[in-house]
């Protein structure tokens, strides 16, 4: 009977319903090992499983031409089955092969039904490495495949053979097995892109890049497959970016703002500093976009340290200066308190003023960052809501947003809570927008009355191919300059005990010159598995035995939010010259005064990671350094190519490119909890050209037909494809 795409893995073979790994009734049976433990559950999924490595076992040798240590495939008959017991009640069972120019024994430990499996007389292909035991050969770590009839068609061995990424409670033969047999039940299988597009770019149609990507004949027909699947990756990657956005541009009526009302204009004649040309420019052109009928979906990326929070408060006066409200929304109060203090400072010459007076609760701006303002009235309300905002001052806040008296909140996750409402919400801002998943930042567009503008904040810089994919219904906008006065921060690698020793001569000496540092550890407390230096311990080393002349503080993410800013204020103020923290200090950190970062096992840590905590310091007029101790194997050429990285350059978007290299788009960003479909063969590092080939069909599609109404089953396969977004991709 044959099988549909849409069928499940269980139409293939019933027993699998039934199917346990070994004999212990409480592993799971394997078609739930299937779909628990890979996430495959129809014949599609299970074909879209493509191999990770092949094993090419397509030239079979007589027996007497086996070669000892070399991997080899030979066909031959059984000859005998012998089955015996050891002193400690093992059972060996030896099967012994031959064909007319010699024999090779196959011995099997602990599986007595072999001796009933195997016959004499049966032909079998077997593929191992083949050693010598006394004066006999025998095969190692060998698949064995017995073969009945002429017309039986090798699975297992003779054969380029795929092998499969598995889990507990199924096997890569289990999962071969399947996949054989799927494609032999299989009718064509139907190719949703257009020939004109196949035939332009030279590809193959679906039909036989599937069959071929799991057996191939040889290296061609591999190399084939290989290209048409990734092709398809790209292609339907691009276009549903490019459906959205021309859906949402057909579609979606936004608020059209005022491209420069009066008091954003009064905020930049009143800024105490001189914006950059590349913050200029991006004001202007996301003003423009703001001024647009349709709503706004941008991303300003900008190096740590560029001035993106200027831009940002200057987009969400644009918004209450035509008559309407802002938020900001960040990952961590750590970081929403920051900003916070930015739009305090950033505002002040505009007449803002914090609707609580005395601060907006724990975490929060002190109140003495609220002086009276510049102008005698005061033009922006703003406040700050996190999840440790008492309730009483929460009670204010809501009420305030609710009937449109305050209009500027920053918060973390809290901002879309439920019982969070706006009067009139036209401008989100999502800072770090990679910590959020998709559904959370739309959660708080949906905050707004209609169709709202977003601007997505990183300081990670993005390759351009991520640009051109993940984030391909963006508009871009690039912060390339830092601001006068900023220095590159001198960057050192330390592997030695004296390199350690020099590291902390230098914090001392720095401390001396009146300046202060951060040490930062990869964990919390001695309980963690990984072995890095411990946040409370090495605190406490480092107060005793190292700096006990200096002011050690401590800061982590486990600690209750008041003492979290107790802290950073006492190290902001000056009252303590050392700060031993976690990567809590990640983002959201100014302490201009910081000069050294000493960073604890930063092997362990990304590029992305990195460079974000190396921003924490040069943030004022004084030269900083940051030193990387690297306990990493030397072997481990990954990490230390990471360290080499960091030292070359403090370049954000060279980083950038060199953490695609070295480990994929998702060290950059969590494309999986973004929703977006994931990319199995397609390297975004490699693929640059093909990126571009793929959206430029995937794009001319959309130009004939917008709607795929022509093409049915490509919309079929973006609903297949987006299904983890399927909200985002059909957004009207």
């Amino acid at each position: 009977m044959p099988l549909r795409l849409s069928d499940p893995i269980v139409a293939i073979d019933r027993r699998l319903a039934s199917r346990r790994q070994g004999t212990d009734q409480r592993a799971p049976t394997a078609h739930v090992a299937l779909a628990e433990g890979l996430g495959l559950r129809t014949v599609a999924d299970l074909l879209h499983h493509y191999p990770r490595r092949y094993i090419d076992r397509s030239t079979v040798v007589a027996v007497r031409a086996l070669r000892v240590g070399e991997h080899q495939t030979t066909i031959a008959r059984v000859r005998s089955v012998a089955r015996r017991r050891t002193r400690q009640h093992r059972t060996i069972v030896t099967v012994t092969l031959g064909d007319a120019s010699g024999v090779v024994d196959l011995v099997f430990f602990n599986q007595p039904w072999i001796a009933t499996l195997y016959r004499p007389g049966l032909e079998v292909a077997v593929s191992g490495v083949v050693v010598r035991y006394g004066r006999r050969l025998q095969f190692q770590n060998f698949e064995v495949e017995i073969l009945r009839g002429e017309e039986q068609d090798l699975v297992h061995t003779g054969r380029i053979t795929p092998v499969h990424p598995a889990t507990d409670g199924i096997s890569p033969r289990t999962i071969r097995e399947l996949v054989h047999r799927a494609l032999e039940r299989l009718p064509r299988i139907e190719d949703p892109v257009p020939e004109a597009i196949r035939a332009a770019e030279g590809l193959i149609d679906r039909d036989r890049a599937l069959r071929w990507i799991h057996f191939p004949e040889d290296d061609e027909q591999l190399a084939r497959a290989r290209e048409r699947l990734t092709f398809d990756e790209l292609f339907v990657l691009e276009l549903g970016v490019g459906y959205r956005k021309r859906r949402l541009a057909a579609a979606a009526v936004g608020v059209r703002h005022e491209p420069a009302p009066a008091l954003a204009r009064r905020f930049l004649e009143l800024l105490p500093v001189e914006p950059t040309k590349a913050q200029l420019r991006a004001i202007e052109e996301i003003s423009a976009q703001m001024a647009r009928p349709t709503p706004m979906n941008a991303l300003l990326q900008g190096d740590v340290g560029s001035g993106k929070t200027l831009v940002a408060v200057h987009a969400a006066l644009v918004a209450i200066g035509s008559g309407h409200q802002a938020a900001i929304m960040a990952p961590t109060e750590v970081l929403a308190a920051q900003h916070a203090r930015s739009v305090a400072s950033l505002l002040h010459g505009v007449g803002g003023r914090p609707l609580l007076e005395q601060g907006p609760g724990p975490g929060g701006p002190q109140a003495s960052l609220f002086d009276e303002p510049a102008s005698p009235e005061p033009s922006v309300t703003y406040a700050l809501l996190t999840g440790s905002t008492p309730a009483r001052e929460r009670e204010r806040i809501l009420a305030a947003a609710a009937d449109g008296a305050l209009d500027l909140l920053v918060g973390t996750h809290a901002l879309i809570q439920e019982g969070v409402a706006f009067a009139d919400l036209s401008l989100a801002v999502v800072d770090e927008q990679h910590r959020f998943g998709l559904h959370q930042r739309m959660a708080l567009r949906s905050k707004g009355r209609g169709e709202i503008d977003t601007l997505i904040l990183t300081a990670t810089p993005i390759p351009r191919t991520l640009a051109l994919t993940y984030y391909g219904d963006l508009d871009v906008v690039v912060l390339d300059e830092l601001p006068a006065g900023r220095q590159p921060v001198r960057t050192l690698a330390a592997r030695t005990e004296l390199e350690r020793a020099r590291a902390y001569d230098l914090v001392r000496a720095e401390v001396e010159a009146g300046h202060q540092a951060f040490v930062v550890c990869a964990a919390i407390d001695e309980d963690n598995r990984t072995q890095v230096r411990a946040a409370e311990s090495e605190a406490a080393r480092l107060a005793t035995e190292v700096f006990p002349d200096l002011r050690v503080a401590l800061l982590h993410g486990r600690m209750p939010a008041r003492e979290k800013e107790r802290v950073m204020e006492a190290f902001r103020s000056g009252a303590a010259d050392v700060l031993i923290a976690t990567t809590v200090i990640e983002v959201g950190v100014d302490v201009p005064n910081a000069t050294v970062m000493l960073v604890e096992d930063a092997d362990r840590f990304g590029l992305a990671q990195l460079h974000q905590l190396r921003g924490r310091i040069g943030r004022g007029a004084a030269a900083a350094t940051c030193v990387l101790f690297d306990g990493s194997d030397p072997t481990n050429l990954e990490a230390r190519a990471r360290i080499d990285a960091m030292v070359r350059t403090t370049d954000g978007f060279e980083l950038a490119d060199e953490d695609l290299r070295l480990r994929g788009e998702g060290t950059l960003f969590d494309v999986r909890q973004s929703g977006m479909p994931d990319l199995r063969l397609a390297r975004l590092a490699d693929d640059l050209e093909l990126v571009k080939r793929a959206r430029a069909r995937a794009f001319g599609l959309l130009d004939a037909d917008p709607s795929l109404e022509r093409h049915p089953a490509l919309l079929d396969e973006l609903r297949a494809r987006f299904a983890r977004s399927i909200d985002w991709l059909f957004a009207s």
